[in-house]
């Protein structure tokens, strides 16, 4: 069977961790099918180097977000779990009640209903109490909330690799092993 992966983008801001994963996907053995926005393209267009078709191109498949009669909105398409890299508070509290009107929010259902991984990376800050609760929603739910905060235990030189860290790590939680640098720890004498 081909192991696939969903990637929803939506209109928060951070849409470099959507084309991170992507980009990261591309070097894997992974079918990736691409949900985006309208909001997502309309970010694209402001925040990312990349124009929305070139986005779209790193893609094995993409879907329309209004058609929710796509694959990728049946258990019965059989994925290894689904990333939605940026995740919009919007995109969060509608999978957090159970709102399925597009086809991110959609297959986000399906990934919980079939138990399958669900990551999630809000962008958002400060958060709310509505945007704290639903984030105890999903992932009560069985999604993983997975904000996109960089770590600084391997001294990164450049936001780059703190991009491609932390987007690594959330496409670790789907059981896709990218390779960086794990930590290796701190030793007993560096802490004296």
């Amino acid at each position: 069977m081909t192991e696939r992966i969903v990637v929803g983008m939506t209109g928060a801001t951070g849409q470099i961790y959507g084309i991170r994963a992507l980009e990261l996907l591309t070097d894997t053995e992974y079918e990736t099918h691409l949900i985006l926005s309208n909001a997502a393209k309309v970010n694209l267009k402001q925040e990312a180097r990349t124009e929305v078709n070139e986005v779209l191109a790193l893609a094995d498949e993409t879907h329309d977000v209004k058609n929710i009669g796509a694959k990728t909105a049946s258990g019965s398409f059989r994925t290894e779990g689904m990333l939605v890299a940026p995740c919009s508070m919007k995109t969060l509290s509608n999978i957090a009640h159970g709102d399925a009107g597009n086809l991110i929010t959609r297959s986000a259902d399906v990934m919980l209903k079939e138990r399958r991984p669900l990551v999630l990376m809000p962008r958002e800050k400060p958060f709310n109490r509505i945007h704290l609760k639903n984030m105890l929603e999903v992932t009560d739910a069985g999604a993983i909330v997975f904000p996109p905060f960089p770590s600084f235990y391997q001294k990164p030189w450049d936001l780059d690799e703190m991009i491609n860290r932390t987007t690594a790590r959330a496409l670790s939680q789907l059981d896709v092993d990218v390779t960086i640098e794990e930590w290796s720890g701190i030793e007993a004498r560096d802490m004296e």
